[in-house]
């Protein structure tokens, strides 16, 4: 007989009409590589030989604690055991189930009664009924608040892969013996949230006998108990104010929770005859699984695998008709209580794991087709009821060349199946070249129509002997594919006459509207000196918009410099006379000068009820300066002087000119060429304000008297004469400021300059920027799609200050068709809806930033509100055709929304395919532009969408896929970054890679 000594661990086995297993799970701690433990085995009332197998089994072995009770479930029996347990570390094992030899060696010395307790846990196989052991199951970390954040959802622990602390077991009072189901689950989630840590020991040390009878359970206890558990977790999270629910945190709401469990239970039983909707109704909310859909795939093939004792995915296949119609029925109940297309994606999905494991398999699963295609032998397959959505694998000589993906219209014909082949997997060199005579005639038709062709090949003498050899391969297979069996049911021929009706009625284009498109440049003459430069600058009357409040403020601070009494003065630059005919109202004489005769007559025409100003053409780089004045005005033009010479010597003319105490008056911007850390323009002059102040400064003659300082420019005033100290005058800038002065402007510190950017950086991903709403107010549920304007504002200047630059989608299509890396620091913008907003507050900002971005449009909405959002509150106002036709001249550009706001997963192949060309023709037709964008509502999308985009004559497709895109997107799937309106301003840098970076 064994002796006992004071044991490690205990290990506490419930038995309940154990007799067939309980030996064996005896056995393997009788094995075990260390013999320090303890059995407590508690006969929990069996009606069948397990006492007298415990008592034969003790008999031998001191080890082996034996106790009965009347059956009160496996938690009681398992608190009774504990209560006799002598060690002071815990295991739960069950009576059917047993460990490997080396269990105690491996957890124990993991497992801890310290502070805080620490539980070891390992992996675990499953084993069929036939003895087969499944695949290792291995639970994820659980370090820190991931156990409880795991526990709150599922019980992510088998039973007895886990080593804990009796005294924990003993504080938390043991199992809840109210719970038939569950009660392992509930006590590691109490224990998670008592503060206990969970290692993970990745090692496989126990197994779990499966039995066919008793699998799962009673899925209502289960369902009922679920409930429980997760109600108890939540309560206890929000005690601990730990994170929120959400796809970014990993927590997810109970009723998501409960979902799992009802998915797994359908999944795992396998009964057609389950009331699925029955057991639903246990849980006291069904969630929406949108968002979801993976985590449930998941789930559901686990429990599938789990029902048929499998891990093989043809096992699945196989056993179709037996789980299918409760899958579908589960499917449909998430469905009802989900956002459009929630049951699609998990099809979709569920399909896809089963037929990618195994691409030989030709199955249909709901509306999803999944047929394999031996390019040796294609013969027609007819369209499965009720499918719309193909999976088409293709292989030759046992291996797979390539998948098709898309809508499914009609039956596969082989001639269907043949250009899916070849125009669609690019596998044509798989396809074999039968040498029939209907193959023969195709091939002369396809010969006589490329005749031209062939002709210029062959008169170049065999130059191109290449290219002929490409031609021949073209025409072959282009005549293997005409002479490939068709007929008027097949996919292909379906999907030209549903085109065709829809082509019927085609919207027609309206003839482009007038004036110039936002692409039309004024073409730039040969500049052949300076003075045709600045001819050819005024060409267009008042070219810097001088009238502008910006303009006029800085005239009426630069005037208030001007001292009392100045008899005689000179202007410089004085363009077409806007600020000389102020200045003439202050001196006694006046001479302005412009480098431009355009200039200068207009200058004349605007003073010509000034007697007191004299105007001539003058380069006063190059020419003499009249003398004896009592103040020269120089602004806005020395930031022109190619080099610090060249305004050095203009500076020293400037000061020779003027008489003794005459004073010099110069106003010019802050440039970030020349002042990189502070607010300024991006003209790319050689220097601005701060460069020339210390030229000028650096005169002899010259003693800086004033100073009136904004954050955009600043106005000097030097004297030729001895000065008491400078003064500085801190004032504003005119507001609002043009476009085209506030689009040079950067705001804030250092950054990155664009054009720098294009020439040292390259990049392989672009980030797409999706918005909605640009406004301060609107309903709260919709917080998360509306930007403050001042928000956006900000995150406008950012993108600006750090270099990025606008491109369009179609620029962005063709960037990723090249696959070449990108250069500078490309951004897309979008907002989808078109809400009025866009016209009042995000263009502006836009403009004033130098940024253009890319509209959705809900065609049918045009000039109405959002009714989408009417559960919300009120609904927002849309652009009308009118702003979205203004706003394309200015070089907005405009994709689909489609045409009603609803999402493409709720509509069937036809009706989607007719709604995107809708939208898309009623675009085109108000633009007069051709339009290949579009974005989704909502980012729905399936295996169907991109195929039935393409039909529609669409090129670029957007989600709502969180990712920057890339090379390997897929051009109708491209993912976007969404701008969320309730995460504060400094949540922008990271969202864009560049965390803790300035934003204001």
């Amino acid at each position: 007989m064994v002796i006992a000594a004071t044991p490690d661990i205990s290990f506490l086995i419930p038995a309940h009409n154990a007799a067939d297993t309980l030996a064996q799970c005896l056995a393997s701690l009788q094995q075990q590589s260390r013999s320090n433990w303890q059995a407590v085995a508690v006969d929990d009332g069996s009606t069948d030989d397990t006492w007298e197998v415990l008592e034969s089994i003790a008999k031998t072995d001191s080890r082996i604690l034996r106790a009965r009770q009347p059956n009160a479930g496996a938690a009681a029996a398992r608190n009774h055991a504990a209560r006799l347990a002598a060690a002071p570390l815990l295991c739960m094992l069950d009576a059917d189930d047993w460990l490997d030899p080396t269990f105690i060696e491996s957890m124990q010395p993991v497992a801890d009664d310290a502070s805080p307790p620490v539980l070891a846990f390992c992996a675990y196989r499953r084993v069929a009924p036939d003895g087969r052991l499944m695949r290792v199951e291995q639970a994820p970390s659980l370090a820190g608040n991931v156990a409880k954040r795991e526990f709150s959802s599922f019980c992510a622990l088998a039973i007895h892969t886990v080593v804990f602390p009796k005294n924990l077991f003993e504080r938390l009072g043991g199992m809840d013996e109210t719970l038939q189901t569950g009660e392992d689950w509930d006590l590691w989630m109490r224990m998670a949230f008592a503060g206990a840590e969970f290692r993970r020991v990745d090692e496989c040390l126990a197994f779990y006998r499966m039995k066919a009878d008793s699998l799962s359970g009673d899925p209502f206890k289960m369902v009922r108990d679920a409930v429980r558990v997760t109600t108890k977790a939540q309560a206890l999270r929000t005690q601990r104010c730990l994170s929120a629910e959400g796809p970014e945190t990993g927590w997810i709401t109970p009723a998501l929770s409960q979902l799992r469990m009802l998915a797994w239970v359908v999944s795992a039983k396998l009964d057609p005859t389950m009331d699925v909707a029955a057991l639903a109704a246990l849980m006291p909310d069904m969630p929406d699984a949108a968002g979801y859909e993976g985590f449930l795939v998941d789930v559901i093939l686990h429990g599938l695998q789990t029902g048929l004792f499998t891990d093989r995915a043809d096992d699945l296949i196989d056993a179709l008709d037996r789980w299918q119609p409760t899958f579908l029925s589960l499917i449909h109940l998430i469905q009802q209580h989900s956002f459009p297309g929630t049951g699609r994606k998990i099809m979709e999905n569920v399909s896809w794991q089963l037929s990618a494991t195994n691409p030989l398999r030709s199955f249909t699963l709901g509306n999803i087709q999944v047929v394999s295609a031996a390019l040796e032998t294609l013969s027609r397959i007819p369209k499965a009821e009720p499918a719309d959505t193909l999976v088409m694998h293709a292989l030759s000589g046992g291996q797979h060349v390539g998948t098709f993906v898309g809508p499914l219209w009609g039956d596969l014909s082989i001639r269907a199946q043949i250009r899916l082949i070849m125009q669609e997997m690019q596998a044509e060199e798989h396809l074999q070249t039968p040498p029939t005579l209907a193959y023969i005639s195709s091939w002369t038709r396809e010969a006589l129509r490329g005749y031209r062709a062939f002709g210029g090949v062959i008169i170049r003498n065999g130059r191109r002997r290449g290219r002929l050899e490409q031609l021949l391969v073209h025409v072959g297979r282009e005549a293997l594919l005409a002479s490939a069996p068709s007929d008027k049911q097949d996919n292909d021929a379906r999907l030209s006459d549903i085109l065709r009706n829809l082509e019927r009625d085609p919207t027609p284009l309206l003839p482009s509207p007038s004036g110039p498109r936002p692409e039309e440049k004024n073409a730039i003459p040969p500049i052949r000196s300076e003075e045709d430069y600045w001819e050819h600058i005024f060409e267009r009357p008042d070219p810097w918009n001088y009238v502008s409040v910006y303009e006029q403020i800085k005239y009426a601070q630069t005037l208030s410099l001007i001292p009392e009494g100045i008899e005689k003065a000179l202007e410089l630059a004085c363009a077409e006379g806007i600020f000389t005919e102020k200045l003439a109202r202050r001196v006694g004489r006046l001479t302005a000068t412009d480098i431009s005769q355009r200039a200068i007559d207009r200058a004349i025409e605007r003073c010509r009820d000034h007697r007191n100003v004299d105007l001539h053409v003058l380069d006063f780089v190059k020419s003499d300066l009249p003398p004896e004045q009592d103040l020269v005005v120089c602004s806005e033009v020395l930031y022109y002087m190619k080099d610090e010479e060249i305004l050095a010597a203009a500076c020293r003319k400037m000061a020779a000119a003027l008489k003794p105490n005459g004073y010099l008056i110069t106003a010019h911007a802050h440039i970030r060429e020349d002042e990189p850390a502070r607010t300024g323009f991006d003209w790319g002059n050689p220097f601005g304000v701060g460069t020339i102040k210390q030229v000028l400064a650096a005169q002899a003659d010259l003693a800086l008297e004033e100073t009136i300082e904004t954050e955009l420019y600043a106005i000097h005033r030097f004297r030729k004469g001895p000065v008491a100290g400078p003064v500085l005058r801190i004032e504003g800038h005119g507001t609002p400021l043009d476009a085209d002065v506030a689009k040079h402007i950067i705001w804030g510190p250092a950054g990155v300059n664009r054009e720098v950017a294009w020439t040292t950086e390259v990049t392989t991903s672009v980030p797409i920027l999706m918005y909605h709403r640009i406004a301060d107010e609107g309903p709260a549920p919709l917080r998360r799609f509306r930007t403050p304007p001042e928000i956006f504002r900000k995150q406008m200047q950012f993108l600006r200050r750090q270099g990025y630059y606008a491109v369009t989608a179609q620029a962005l299509a063709d960037l990723l068709r090249s696959g070449k890396p990108i250069q500078g620091r490309p951004v897309m913008l979008t907002f989808d809806d078109a809400y009025l907003d866009f016209l009042t507050d995000a263009f502006p900002i836009l403009a004033e930033n130098d940024f253009s971005a890319e509209v959705f449009v809900v065609t049918d909405k045009t000039g109405g509100r959002s009714d989408w959002d009417s559960a919300y509150g009120e609904p927002a106002p849309l652009m009308s055709w009118s702003n979205i036709q203004e706003l394309h001249k200015k070089g907005i550009c405009f994709g689909s929304h489609l045409a009603s706001h609803t999402p493409a997963s709720a509509m069937d192949n036809e009706v989607f395919l007719a709604e995107a060309k809708l939208s898309r023709n009623a675009l085109q037709s108000r633009l007069g532009t051709s339009v290949e964008s579009i974005a989704l509502p909502y980012g729905a999308t399936d295996f169907r969408v991109p195929g039935i985009l393409a039909h529609a004559g669409y090129g670029v497709g957007f989600t709502t896929r969180p990712a920057k895109a890339t090379f390997s997107d897929n051009l109708f799937g491209l993912p976007r970054l969404e701008v969320r309106g309730d995460r504060p301003l400094e949540a922008f840098p990271e969202l864009m890679g560049l965390r803790g970076a300035y934003i204001g």
